[in-house]
């Protein structure tokens, strides 16, 4: 009996159907798929056991132990989650590793209740191969801008007014300083290099003349943007967005400060402030010696005076003035000089309306 089998990945991606990943939870957790939900069919502890059965007995041992570990209430228990996920979700796929045996057994046991879905052909390592290759084809065939200017200068928010966007901070869950982590925890690389592919595959369908980001480096907090990516997009052009310092200094403060400080209460309510106060006095230690220890401290107590008069009367703006001397002396200085670094070729200056009007006329040139 030949159960469905596909490769038509690119269908996947366009559409955005579910997939029932079976594998373990420990190799879900290392890396999985946008919209794959983690119904194994084996535990780790029952992989683990398989696995060592595998070394010492052969292939046949293996698979009797496994279908010793997995058999009546055990079984019936995974079926009935993988039945009640089909159930809710239409055109959905499945996968293990390798398009191997668990993924085989899963369908037969499916099939045995009268479901027939599809299978990954090759499974994941096959997917993931085909939207590696996928995200290195088109960051090499599509031109990139690259929308730079000096910290809190509003790239993100003009960005996401653009078309043909990769949010690359959004994808990373990261703003890409020291200070840049969430609440929420970033993706693991591999479902950071998978969701790129994903947006990468999905914006080409547009057929855009130019893809447009913003200027990163290579490391978005604990996310890296694989190498040979990562010099297509730097092989692009660049637009430096020219912000008033004041208004740069709001847009840090809305988005470090007040933005950041609703997130912490929602996550962890009374302990909120503090530990919103913790994260950003940890930002300032990473950044200790570039700062030096005498505007380090000075850093830290302007700080501390200011979470002081937030918790006594709510009041936030004093955070500002902590804000002013980073950008001032330590973020504005360091990015002049890595433009004057930098190979990538710059091709307009403006503020957000100049640059939205160069792009949007950029675009539509033909």
């Amino acid at each position: 009996m030949e159960l469905p089998l596909t490769n038509d990945f690119r269908s996947i991606v366009l559409n955005n159907y579910p997939l029932i990943d079976v594998r373990a939870p420990i190799e879900f957790e290392k890396g999985a798929f946008f919209n794959a939900k983690n119904l194994p069919l084996l535990n780790d502890k029952e992989r683990q056991a398989i696995g060592i059965c595998y070394k010492k007995h052969g292939n046949k041992k293996a698979v009797e132990l496994g279908h010793k570990l997995i058999q009546g209430s055990v079984k019936k228990e995974r079926v009935t989650a993988w039945k009640d996920f089909i159930s809710d979700n239409k055109n959905i796929y499945l996968y293990c590793f390798r398009g191997g045996q668990r993924s085989k057994i899963s369908q037969m046991w499916l099939n045995d209740i009268g479901i027939d879905i599809p299978k990954l052909k090759g499974g994941y390592k096959a997917f993931r191969n085909y939207l590696i290759f996928e995200a290195q084809r088109i960051t090499s065939e599509i031109d990139t801008i690259i929308i730079g200017g000096r910290t809190g200068s509003g790239k993100t928010l003009l960005l996401n007014k653009l078309d043909n966007t990769i949010d690359l901070e959004g994808l990373a869950n990261h703003r890409g300083s020291s200070f840049g982590s969430f609440v929420t925890k970033q993706p693991s690389q591999i479902d950071f290099e998978n969701n790129l592919s994903y947006k990468l595959i999905q914006m080409e369908t547009l057929k855009p003349k130019n893809l447009i980001i913003e200027h990163e480096s290579q490391n978005i907090g604990r996310c890296f943007i694989p190498k040979q990516i990562y010099q297509n997009f730097i092989a692009g052009k660049l637009i430096i967005l020219e912000t008033p310092f004041e208004t740069r200094v709001n847009i840090i403060h809305d988005e470090y400060v007040t933005s950041a400080i609703d997130s912490y209460y929602q996550h962890f309510k009374d302990e909120g402030a503090s530990l919103w106060a913790e994260n950003i006095k940890s930002g300032l230690n990473r950044i200790k010696k570039r700062l030096g220890s005498q505007q380090h401290l000075e850093l830290i107590n302007i700080f501390d005076y200011a979470f002081k008069q937030q918790l006594i009367n709510g009041d936030i703006q004093s955070h500002k003035e902590w804000i002013r001397i980073l950008l001032k002396n330590y973020y504005d200085p360091m990015y002049d000089y890595q433009i004057q670094k930098s190979p990538i070729p710059i091709i307009f200056k403006g503020d957000k309306k100049a640059v939205f009007d160069f792009i949007q006329e950029k675009e539509s040139k033909i």
